[in-house]
């Protein structure tokens, strides 16, 4: 059997915390346990956000959990043509348009269509799917617009992708004692997502089913807050002829207030909790892990 290969994936926008550090430790020990690889991935795509000394304070916090990751690490930010491959195969086919709009033109399309009396659909995340406001555009006037260097974002026709890849769409989901069950997957729910963003030339979306085919990722481990958008990975996996992870969603660690935690909400970082006088072991503990390393694999 293939030697099952998990990761960790984090971005360097901020400095890492305790729901950084359960889901690296999980992947470290489900890699252990299962016999795999474990591999560090920095998912860099944001070039405005994410910075050097976040990098490096990345690698600096796992290590002192004792983590131990393959070299070389994958940094996406040097992996843009890959993503540009993959997306000119869904433009090939037809599976994408250009959007030009902008996150107030849709927020008043849709807030248009609510006063009419229209419930407006949501996605998973409870942001309005989006009204479909650009996919009329004649490709000849698209064209000229890019042309002109209107800024754009690409979206992919979730009903051309359904009809192209019709499904049943699911994937297989795993539990810390490795027992599986198939888990269904509903990728219309998220509408015409974007693909390719305005500022950079593709998506968490369309990078994480790239770079996870390319790294020959077999378990994806991850949190429930991104248990959603595997039905959209899944499509896009099934659309570019890519092989589909096994998935586990672990629980989010929580706040006091009973929050996830949140670099946006400022959440106590592992940098913190060091100068606080934690130790690696406490960390570990406090997470129900054992409090020495893994070894490596």
């Amino acid at each position: 059997m293939t030697k099952p290969v998990f990761r960790f994936a984090p971005s360097p926008n901020g400095r890492l915390h305790l729901g950084h550090a359960y889901s690296a430790l999980l992947n470290t020990e489900m890699a252990h346990q299962f016999g795999g690889r474990f591999l560090l991935r920095i998912e860099d795509i944001d070039v405005t956000r994410c910075r050097p000394e976040y990098e490096a304070a990345i690698y600096e916090d796992l290590a002192w959990l004792g983590l131990r990751w393959e070299e070389p690490v994958r940094r996406q930010s040097e992996h843009f043509g890959d993503y540009r491959t993959a997306f000119s195969t869904l433009k090939g086919r037809g599976l994408v348009y250009p959007c030009f709009c902008s996150r107030k033109d849709i927020a008043e399309a849709v807030a248009c269509r609510e006063v009419e009396g229209q419930e407006w659909p949501r996605d998973p995340d409870s942001a309005a799917l989006y009204p479909g406001t650009c996919k009329g555009i004649p490709a000849g006037e698209a064209e000229r617009r890019i042309a002109g260097g209107e800024a754009h974002a690409w979206r992919i026709d979730m009903g051309r992708a359904l009809a192209a890849a019709p499904g049943p769409h699911g994937y297989r989901r795993f539990d810390r004692e490795g027992a599986e069950e198939v888990c269904a997957a509903d990728p219309g729910r998220w509408g015409d997502a974007v693909l390719v963003r305005k500022d950079v030339p593709t998506s968490y979306h369309l990078s994480v089913v790239v770079d996870d085919a390319l790294q020959g990722i077999t378990h994806v481990v991850r949190g429930k807050d991104l248990e959603a958008a595997t039905d959209l990975h899944v499509l896009l996996q099934s659309l570019l002829g890519l092989p589909t992870p096994r998935y586990h969603h672990h629980g989010l660690v929580l706040d006091l207030t009973g929050d996830k935690l949140s670099k946006s909400r400022q959440s106590e970082a592992l940098a913190d909790l060091r100068l606080r006088g934690a130790s690696a072991a406490d960390v570990r503990q406090r997470l129900g892990f054992a409090p020495q390393p893994i070894p490596s694999t």
